[in-house]
């Protein structure tokens, strides 16, 4: 049979910092690299790497990774199950904790009374999620209803900033839910990113294509512009079909697979859907072979290397169409993007004006998008995620703060040395050089990203904000996020003057209105929620007290995590705690508003957002 080329968005690894396992054409250049890690005999286990690696390996016990998911019995929980109720419009959930086990007792009118039992804990850095088994009752012995298999995912997450209950969906881009209801089947929609799996798994859709039926966990290259995705080259399909077979029959399918592996990938992805489960799991949480691939090979033989990139007998990567060859940064990157890559929930809109089902959408406007938005920008071939962030422990504050200061400007000086100096820091930015405009990552990443807290996170698509899709196509302009009350026609101009750029005013005008009126107040007033949101945050943290009755209008805004941030900013302004429970209805929170700010004209609900269609991806 002859050689397919099919495309994916799969991990490599690139060994040192110069050094390369792919050659240019796709070939083994590294003689002493394992020679499969993507199948279930490839893996090992965590417990084989502390030997060798026992501080790292202590490191990573503790770190956000490995707790990304955990077991009630053993797991250190945040949450209080003693026994409270939170209520949620008409409908409540209390937290109970019986002989030893935790216990969700939803109640609600819309959608009725359900008891579960928490049987996975999920996160833990900044919030904590609950998925369980309905149950009849609290005794140890209660039935389960059911399929016992069919962990769903529980409606109220535990968010440590506020110290309080919240929905289950509210830290993304969803419309307001209206009660309280049971989400996906945890194995069906969380299971393979939080989790250590085989990555062949991960690959069935990108092997088959664009016929390929949309499931969790599987990596979706389609995000990337052409000219960045990896081709994955089959070199024996007999060989490809005879180990998805293989996987199939653990899975417990006993009945034999169509001949050719385009069909036996279509019935491997449909077996998977519907029979994986904790079970097949290689590890609950991440493991280090999860991002590490399976070490089988090297833990036999310590001089043979692992590897990111995804290795077998029957395949190979090849790099990106006219992109040279895989960089070490670009492998790193690859590799984090197998889960970081994610555009969540049915929010259309993208950065760059893009929509997230076009052909070419732009980088994510929520948090854990970052190694995709990283891949589409201007370093991913050369800035490693892991040159500022250390996945084998939670990030120390101190650091990632002195990134944003102009010391940290020497991560970005190792490939511009041209900008090392002072002086040129200055010629360059038009900024005073000690100060934040002289900061690299201020301008070429700007907090502009919605977080899991409720704070703005860095756009991990590093570029200028000078660049025409930017500035013609995004709201607010990147440069009002830290010039609040300059107009759009002046920051505007001083880019032209500054960096001999020009742009088209009429296309301006129909982003902002009037080019007199600051950015931000015009996107509040015009934007999409994604843009308002941004605006909200930054006139709160710049103190524009006059933005106050602009900002009370969006407390009405269709997506919660929007009125999240108009909550933040209107007790900001005010001074004081308003008492808006955005856990109410949309009536009881207008009327604590206009109470608080009755200087705000009369509060109505924004235009509704239209989503796009819901995929396996749509889970926060």
């Amino acid at each position: 049979m002859g050689v397919a080329v099919l495309t994916l968005s799969a991990p490599s690894c690139v060994r040192g910092a110069a050094g390369a396992e792919s050659a240019p054409d796709g070939g083994v250049a590294e003689p002493h690299v394992v020679r499969s890690n993507i199948l279930r005999a490839d893996y090992a286990g965590s417990a084989s790497c502390r030997s060798c690696h026992k501080s790292l390996y202590d490191d990573w016990l503790g770190s956000p990774m490995r707790q990304m998911t955990r077991l009630p019995a053993t797991a250190k929980i945040r949450a209080p199950f003693d026994g409270r109720t939170w209520r949620f419009k008409d409908d409540e959930a209390r937290f109970e904790r019986q002989a030893g086990a935790r216990f969700v007792r939803i109640r609600s009118r819309r959608f009725g009374d359900h008891l579960y039992r928490v049987t996975r804990v999920i996160g833990g850095r900044t919030r904590e999620d609950f998925a369980g088994v309905e149950v009849t009752g609290t005794q140890p012995d209660a039935r389960i209803i059911g399929d016992a298999h069919d962990e769903v995912i529980l409606p109220a997450s535990y968010f440590f900033e506020t110290a309080s209950f919240r929905l289950k969906g509210y830290s993304v881009m969803v419309r307001e839910r209206p009660g309280l209801k049971a989400g996906a089947v945890w194995n069906q929609s969380c299971v393979l990113c939080h989790n250590t799996a085989p990555t062949f798994l991960s690959l069935w859709g990108a092997l088959l294509g664009k016929p390929a039926p949309s499931y969790q966990g599987e990596v979706v290259d389609a995000l990337l512009p052409e000219k960045r995705r990896w081709g994955l080259q089959i070199t024996d399909p007999n060989a490809a079909r005879a180990a998805v077979a293989d996987e199939v029959h653990f899975l417990g399918e006993t009945s034999g697979l169509p001949g050719d592996l385009p069909a036996s990938l279509r019935q491997g992805i449909t077996t998977m859907s519907q029979r994986f489960g904790a079970e097949q799991l290689l590890e609950v949480g991440i493991g280090c072979e999860a991002c590490h691939g399976g070490c089988r090979e090297h833990v036999l033989q310590p001089r043979v290397s692992t590897s990111y990139q995804p290795r077998s007998p029957f395949l190979r990567v090849q790099p990106a169409p006219g992109g040279g060859p895989i960089t070490r940064a670009e492998s790193i990157n690859r590799t984090c993007a197998r889960c970081h890559q994610v555009l969540f929930s049915r929010y259309p809109f993208t950065w760059e004006g893009g929509l997230r089902y076009s052909g070419s959408p732009g980088g994510s406007s929520t948090n854990s998008g970052e190694a995709r938005d990283m891949l589409l920008g201007g370093c991913s071939r050369a800035l490693a995620c892991s040159d500022c962030h250390d996945p084998h422990r939670d990030d120390d504050p101190g650091d990632l703060a002195a990134l944003a200061t102009p010391a940290g400007n020497a991560t970005c000086t190792k490939c511009h040395s041209a900008y090392a100096s002072r002086q040129a820091v200055r010629a360059h930015s038009h900024h005073d050089p000690d100060a934040a405009g002289g900061v690299c990552i201020n301008c070429h990443m700007p907090r502009k990203n919605l977080a899991l807290t409720y704070t703005l996170g860095r756009y991990h698509r590093i570029g200028s904000p000078t660049e025409s899709v930017r500035v013609l196509r995004d709201r607010p302009l990147e440069c009002a996020l830290c010039h609040a009350r300059k107009s759009a026609e002046e920051l505007v101009s001083e880019m032209e003057r500054w960096w001999g750029k020009r742009y088209d005013r009429p296309t301006l005008q129909a982003l902002y209105g009037d080019l007199q009126q600051p950015p931000l107040l015009s996107t509040l007033a015009r934007g999409k929620p994604h843009e308002q949101a941004v605006a909200i945050i930054s006139l709160r943290e710049q103190k524009v007290r006059e933005a106050l009755p602009l900002v009370a209008q969006q407390i009405a805004n269709r997506l919660p995590l929007v009125r999240y941030q108009a909550r933040k900013a209107i007790d900001a302004f005010v001074g004081k705690d308003c008492g808006i429970d955005l856990d109410r209805t949309l009536r009881d929170i207008i009327t604590a508003t206009e109470k608080c700010v009755p200087q705000a004209a009369p509060i109505t609900q924004s235009a509704p957002v239209r989503e796009t269609p819901a995929s396996h991806h749509d889970d926060d």
